[in-house]
């Protein structure tokens, strides 16, 4: 990756250290491997952990990092360059920790924290098999009995479902309350009454651990409340703004970059016709057209993740760059398979798994149409039109 837009050498000297670890510690061979048993490499994580990678966001006060979202983004996009969904398993610490960090008490975060510094993994549960971009159809609940919570449903396509420590769970706490029906809760994996449901056998991102997880009468008490109650939906989709710059949007543009790179490799020695293909004008502008939509991607995530750091939380800029993202690496994939030709689909390149992780972009964290119907809401707002 270049070393621009303004970085600090602080940020830099993350990045070429992230860049380093991941590139020596995962590579091909063993994300092939893993791929092909969708499994967690848990001794990188180990070793992403003790680097302080699994808990850059959080406060220094807690044993974090401390960093913001520019930082971060770099991290994730350094990451997803080998894989995107070793990426996805560091990165849902990230995004389970900020409903706690934008509503929880000193405590919450601390308490929550400790789990991550110390070296666990989190979980964000707020999917459902019927409530994935409408989460206001989830069917979890929570009821209220004395001064505890009894939590019951089934989460599904949970990032480190099973591997989690410590879950932020969205249940409806007001039923038929739409969108102020729902609460937010810290639950801890070791509660009674937590099972690991089905993993997800998936299609790309087959290094991200992906289950269904089980709450059968889980007991949490009233001070695991995150906010108030009824504030669920709202805290949901302010971390969301807040995580898709970094846990998408610069994500894809470290696997659009690892694409650019082997592409150029390739095409340069690869020969036809007594030359490399790299010397057709239909290959190289195939190649630009990557690195266009790729500077382009990079320059609205980072700008999107420089004004979250500054303060300025704006969910349209954050939907654009995970959109503008998640599409341009789907299309710069689909192009390195046709400059690979049939190695590209052949199992043997690295191609293939970039292509087939690709996709996940355009549907989590809200599918790329509800990103669209995001920005088209706020532009109506904007123009005062509703």
């Amino acid at each position: 990756m270049r070393e621009d837009y303004g970085f600090t050498q602080d940020q830099i000297d993350i990045q070429l250290m992230t860049r380093d670890f991941i590139r020596k510690e995962l590579p091909w061979e063993r994300i092939k491997e893993c791929d092909e048993k969708s499994e967690t490499p848990m001794d990188i994580v180990k070793k992403a952990a003790e680097m302080g990678l699994t808990s850059i966001t959080l406060p220094e006060s807690i044993g974090g990092g401390g960093m913001g979202e520019v930082t971060n983004s770099l991290v994730l996009e350094e990451i997803a360059y080998q894989d995107i969904g070793f990426a996805t398993v560091i990165g849902a610490n990230g995004l389970a920790y900020t409903p706690i960090n934008l509503f929880g008490t000193q405590e919450q975060k601390e308490m929550f924290g400790k789990y991550i510094v110390d070296g666990g993994l989190a979980a964000f549960a707020l999917t459902e098999a019927d409530a994935g971009s409408d989460v206001a159809n989830a069917r979890t609940t929570a009821v209220k009995e004395g001064d505890e919570w009894v939590i019951n449903g089934t989460k599904a396509f949970i990032t480190n479902g099973g591997l989690a420590d410590v879950y932020v769970v969205f249940a409806v706490t007001t039923p038929g309350g739409g969108t102020r029906g729902m609460s937010c809760f810290i639950v801890e994996r070791n509660r009674p009454g937590i099972s690991i449901g089905a993993e997800e056998d998936k299609l790309g991102i087959r290094l991200s651990n992906t289950t269904e997880v089980v709450f059968d009468n889980v007991r949490v008490p009233d001070d695991h409340l995150v906010g108030k109650e009824g504030q669920g939906f709202k805290i949901a989709m302010m971390t969301f703004d807040i995580t898709r710059p970094a846990g998408v949007g610069a994500a894809c543009c470290g696997a659009m970059k690892s694409c650019i790179d082997k592409c150029l490799e390739y095409a340069a020695t690869r020969m036809t016709f007594g030359q490399p293909i790299l010397q057709n004008q239909s290959i190289q502008f195939m190649i630009a057209d990557m690195e266009i939509q790729y500077e382009a991607s990079r320059a609205l995530a980072y700008k999107a993740a420089s004004m979250i750091d500054d303060g300025n939380i704006n969910g349209a800029i954050s939907s654009a760059s995970k959109t503008m993202s998640s599409d341009a690496l789907v299309k710069i994939a689909e192009d390195a398979i046709q400059i690979f030709g049939g190695n590209g689909y052949s199992k043997e390149y690295p191609i293939e798994i970039i292509y087939r992780n690709a996709k996940i972009g355009q549907l989590f964290e809200g599918t790329n149409q509800v990103q669209r119907m995001v920005i088209v809401k706020n532009l109506l707002k904007a123009a005062g039109m509703m």
